[in-house]
């Protein structure tokens, strides 16, 4: 019988703007604390994002069984049709009355700056939705999401005995060093990039190597320099997987994410999920936004025996 991940986490609209100059050209340094700017974008995509969505969506595309569990907006429809479009579950999708789904603005310049402004919406409802409300889990992962949701989430994960990962991704700001550790004490494994993992260090005041010995794995990405996998003692460095293109790095994470969770739910050993979850990644970054890429698991077997001389599975 096939595992089940249930995915907590935030499910957004970004609308993503090109400014077709650059943002220093237009703001004026001694002019900072009385800003009043505007930028002209004659180019504007809204998207369907959000850490929970995207890794849901990566994670159904393998094949998985993926149980996302949000709070929503009354403006969600859209997204939902797309999710049942794509025959996704929407069973935990719960809709907040007088809200907005969470909500992305994003203006990026020549220089690929970003000036991004975030409404999380529902999304500081995610308390609301609860662990024990799925019948069967056999793993999950915490991913930035409200902030009572993300501590509320990995503490019913814990008392429950369901092994997850802990995501903290943008919403590490939100806690404190102490609140942190907790995390990683309840946690079965940790997923951060390399800045993450600096900040984590930072804010817990404990080094990498005691943060990964109080979990079974923790990975930590590096972008296109691949990403490492510190477990039992040993560091596995993940070589990064070759992408067809450059194109958008939004949303690469979420996908080499759900690469970790398809490969810890079939047994496969790190170097394995490791390099899956890479590719994942690859995939994702030649496509523009983090939902208009397409896979099967059959495509993926034959990319992964292309980059690594073996088979997947």
């Amino acid at each position: 019988m096939s595992k089940t991940a249930l995915i907590c986490g935030s499910y957004a609209f970004d609308s993503i703007m090109v400014f077709h100059d650059q943002f220093k050209n237009h703001i004026l340094p001694d002019k900072v604390h009385m800003l009043n700017v505007s930028f002209l974008v004659p180019t504007m995509r809204k998207e369907f994002g959000g850490c929970g969505g995207n890794i849901a969506y990566n994670l159904h595309l393998l094949g998985a069984n993926a149980i996302p569990m949000a709070t929503v907006g009354e403006d969600f429809t859209p997204y939902m049709n797309w999710m049942e479009k794509h025959h996704m579950n929407t069973t935990h999708m719960k809709v907040v009355k007088d809200s907005y789904t969470g909500q992305a603005f994003i203006t990026t310049d020549m220089d690929d700056n970003q000036i991004t402004a975030f409404h999380p919406g529902a999304m500081s409802n995610s308390h609301e939705n609860k662990v024990s409300d799925v019948s069967v889990a056999d793993i999950g992962i915490v991913s930035p999401d409200g902030r009572d949701g993300m501590i509320e989430h990995a503490q019913q994960f814990a008392e429950a005995k369901i092994p997850f990962i802990f995501d903290p991704g943008q919403g590490m700001p939100m806690f404190s060093g102490e609140e942190l550790t907790i995390f990683v004490e309840q946690a079965t494994y940790v997923a951060v990039n390399d800045y993450e993992s600096q900040m984590l260090v930072d804010k817990t005041g404990l080094e990498l190597a005691v943060i990964a010995s109080m979990v079974d794995a923790l990975i930590i990405t590096k972008g296109g320099e691949g990403s490492e996998i510190h477990t039992k003692g040993e560091v596995i460095n993940i070589a990064p997987a070759q992408a067809d293109s450059a194109q958008d790095p939004t949303g690469c994470g979420d996908a080499y994410r759900a690469g970790l969770l398809y490969g810890i739910m079939n047994d496969m050993d790190w170097k394995t999920t490791g390099q899956l979850a890479g590719l994942l990644g690859a995939i994702k970054v030649a496509h523009l936004g983090t939902q208009n890429h397409q896979f099967d698991l059959e495509k993926i077997e034959k990319l992964y025996q292309q980059q690594y001389g073996k088979p997947l599975l």
